[in-house]
């Protein structure tokens, strides 16, 4: 099931994560590789992703992170 343009989740592929449509590649696996300073192009070549998969990724983990419930500090 298409969760987001050019995201979709179903239980048998990446155990239900949200994955780049038409892989089996993880929102989080693209999102880490990128975060642990590897280039568009590494992970494109690394993960056999498209420049435009790449970024729908990374459009998704903006949308989720900026829609996530606020969390109250506890005060500390």
């Amino acid at each position: 099931m298409e969760v987001f343009p050019g995201i979709t989740m179903t239980p048998d592929t990446c155990h239900g994560k949200p994955c780049v449509a038409g892989t089996a590649v993880d929102v989080a696996t693209v999102v880490g590789t990128l975060g642990i300073g590897k280039s568009f192009h590494d992970v494109q070549e690394a993960l056999n992703l498209t420049y435009e998969q790449v970024l729908t990724a990374l459009r998704y983990a903006s949308y989720v992170t900026d829609h996530l419930p606020l969390r109250l500090s506890s005060g500390h």
